[in-house]
């Protein structure tokens, strides 16, 4: 595995950058809609921009210069960006992993997988956090969260199995209205081509995953690995024996759970009570 850590912006300085590209545009007569529709974006990914919540990556600043005629301001000030480690290295090396993975099969017990997670939701499982984390690291954990779903929609999407404890569905994080958004996303994400969704119901008398959630990744050149993550730290799995127990735990759990179709018929119903 690579110990190459990827530094993620200091929120300041993303800040006044964001302030910057808003002043910008307002001298060049764009609101953050009729900008973002220039440059094929949405209005939210302007806004998050201006904010300081999303970092302006390189090839988008250079879009914007010449578009706003700023004369490579944009480019610079992405270039000289300090950089600040947010990420432990675990967390680096789980997603550089997953970004290239060709298969993904995981078990959540505890929030929604952050593959699935709305915006809002993913801000309320980083609000929990205790010790709490700045608002600053909030949004930016948000923003990457958000960011890594990209691999969701591409042309060649991996295949991704989900295996989620019932209960999970029921835990209303952030209040009624992130709830229900969030359930409506996770309906739309089970229709999704090469994405299964199964929930494991309350009513079963066996549970092959009471040791916690964990995932399985199949890297691009066939290597198989395992992750758990827990309250204080996280563990990758390589070895093939212990690899091979991950396994054969998760296609007991499959076994346990519902069908995709009856999954999706289960969030039809808790749909249909909000």
């Amino acid at each position: 595995m690579s110990s190459r850590r990827r530094p993620k912006k200091n929120a300041s300085a993303m800040k006044m950058l964001g302030a910057q590209l808003a002043a910008f545009r307002r001298v060049a007569g764009y609101t953050q809609r009729s900008l973002g529709e220039r440059v094929a974006v949405d209005e939210e990914h302007i806004a998050s921009i201006e904010q300081g919540r999303r970092p302006l990556k390189e090839d988008l600043a250079d879009t914007l210069d010449e578009l706003l005629d700023t004369r490579g301001v944009l480019s610079v000030g992405v270039e000289n960006l300090p950089d600040v480690d947010l990420f432990p290295l675990w967390a680096e090396q789980f997603m550089d992993h997953e970004r290239v993975a060709i298969a993904l099969s995981l078990y959540a017990n505890q929030v929604l997988p952050g593959l699935l997670q709305t915006e809002t939701y993913a801000r309320t499982v980083f609000r929990n956090r205790i010790p709490a984390y700045d608002e600053d690291e909030i949004e930016i954990f948000t923003a990457t969260r958000i960011e890594r779903q990209e691999i969701l929609h591409q042309r060649v999407p991996p295949t991704i199995s989900y295996v989620i404890w019932q209960p999970v569905l029921h835990t209303p994080l952030g209040g009624p209205q992130v709830h229900v958004e969030q359930l409506h996303h996770l309906r739309a994400c089970s229709e999704l081509p090469g994405l299964s969704v199964q929930f494991l119901p309350l009513d079963r008398t066996t549970h092959a995953g009471l040791n916690g959630p964990f995932v399985m990744m199949e890297t691009p050149d066939h290597q198989h690995l395992a992750y758990y993550e827990t309250q204080r730290g996280s563990q990758w799995v390589s070895d093939p024996d212990e690899v091979s127990i991950v396994a054969r735990k998760y296609a007991m759990l499959r076994a346990q759970a519902l069908t995709p179709e009856d999954s999706r018929g289960l969030l039809d119903r808790l749909l249909g009570e909000q």
